[in-house]
């Protein structure tokens, strides 16, 4: 049965497996009469969404009826269960159904249940900024379907260079392909044309967290040099805070349940949880709420148009000082 339900928050690499499927099953003469992309989140589209799919494609090639923001796997009601359960069988060869999602499907669900066992089920998560293994893998996958081979320390340079970035990834292997016109990328090149680490961001929050400022000043520094957009480091820097505070908070709580931590955290591995323990150990949460407040501050002065370098410069000095007694 021609259904496909795709999910994640990594839209870059969700964006290019639709786009491998519409080149799959379109016939480019007929795309306009075939291709059918709705909001999941509007009702009507969803009921036309299930009517479209039933119809025989028209000309060459098949019919890509595509549901963003699908509904079928996160609270969906009765009714459209009932729709989605009709129409999967009357579903003709050559009609594909689409469902993408951002978020993970509830499995507690019948609808989702109905999917996994009829649809062509594909993850397309982003790897947290400490899964080394899981940036590396995204590496390969993304070089596999590029085309590229990769030199195993060219893959691993090129995963400390982006980290979870799957844009950039992208944007770096178009630069890459043309500089190895078909050869085999190495490190040398990795270094040479994509530079910059995004285990620099993770170091200046490391050194945020130990209160050394001038220390995380240099190295915000260097990543500017390096033309790393400021609102990309402060968005790194709040999702590393964020998650050092609430296990600061729920430490100061008592709460020892590392899946309690973990959700309350936002972590998808429970295991972080042991990780980000040691890190806050000795750290009170109020310095930590204190340092989440400037980044937020931070955030709309560089909004407002505040060169970055004294953005950063006057929101994260006076965090040097010792914090006031409450």
């Amino acid at each position: 049965m021609p259904v496909h339900l795709y999910w994640g928050d990594d839209t870059t690499a969700l964006e290019q497996a639709v786009a491998a499927l519409a080149q799959q099953v379109l016939d480019p003469a007929w795309e306009s009469f075939n291709l059918e992309r709705l909001d999941g989140r509007q009702g009507d589209d969803v009921a036309l969404a299930l009517t479209t799919v039933r119809m025989a494609p028209f000309g060459g090639g098949g019919r890509l009826v595509h549901v963003v923001n699908s509904p079928f796997c996160d609270r969906c009601p009765g009714e459209l269960q009932a729709a989605l359960t009709t129409c999967l069988p009357q579903i003709p060869d050559g009609c594909h159904l689409l469902l993408t999602t951002t978020s993970a499907p509830d499995r507690r669900l019948k609808s989702t249940k109905l999917l996994q066992k009829v649809a062509t089920v594909k993850s397309f998560s982003r790897p947290a900024v400490w899964d080394t293994k899981g940036q590396r893998q995204m590496v390969q996958q993304a070089a596999k379907t590029a085309g590229l081979t990769m030199e195993p320390q060219a893959e691993a340079a090129m995963a400390e260079a982006i980290g979870s970035d799957s844009e950039r990834l992208v944007r770096e292997l178009e630069k890459l392909s043309l500089y190895s016109d078909g050869e085999t990328i190495s490190a040398a090149a990795v270094r040479a044309l994509v530079g910059t680490t995004s285990q620099t961001s993770l170091k200046v929050g490391e050194a945020l967290l130990h209160n050394t400022i001038p220390t995380a000043l240099q190295l915000l520094d260097d990543l500017l040099r390096a033309n790393e957009p400021a609102l990309r480091i402060q968005a790194s820097l709040i999702t590393q805070v964020r998650g050092w505070l609430w296990v600061a908070l729920m430490n100061a709580s008592g709460e020892r349940d590392v899946q309690t931590i973990a959700k309350a955290a936002g972590l998808n591995n429970p295991k972080r949880v042991y990780v980000l323990q040691r890190q806050v150990q000795g750290c009170h949460p109020k310095r930590l709420q204190r340092l989440l407040a400037a980044l937020l501050e931070l955030e709309w002065d560089l909004k407002l148009g505040t060169p970055p370098q004294q953005a950063f410069r006057d929101h994260l000095l006076p965090l040097a000082q010792p914090s006031p007694r409450p």
